[in-house]
C-alpha cells in the first residue's frame, strides 16, 4: 500500500512540474464582465473593495443578530 501512494504522489509531483506557469492577461469579474487589466498581487480593484466592505457590513449584522438570538434563548426565562 505504501509503495502505491508513494507511486501516487510522484505521477502528481511530474504532473504538476510538466504544467506550464502562466499568468492570465484576462480577469473575469463576478459580473462576466472580462477586463485586460493585470492587477498587481495585493491590490484591488474599487469594486472588489466595494464588495468587500458591503460582505463585512453584512456578515457584522449577522453575527450581531446571532448573538442576540443566543442570549435571548440562553439568559431570558421561558414565558
Amino acid at each position: 500500500m505504501l509503495v502505491l501512494m508513494v507511486m501516487a504522489a510522484l505521477l502528481r509531483i511530474s504532473y504538476e512540474m510538466s504544467r506550464p506557469k502562466c499568468t492570465p492577461e484576462v480577469t473575469a469579474f463576478a459580473d462576466t464582465r472580462l477586463t485586460k487589466e493585470i492587477a498587481k498581487p495585493g491590490t484591488i480593484t474599487s469594486q472588489q473593495k466595494e464588495w468587500a466592505d458591503k460582505a463585512v457590513k453584512r456578515y457584522a449584522e449577522a453575527q450581531e443578530k446571532k448573538w442576540r438570538n443566543w442570549s435571548e434563548t440562553m439568559f431570558e426565562p421561558a414565558k
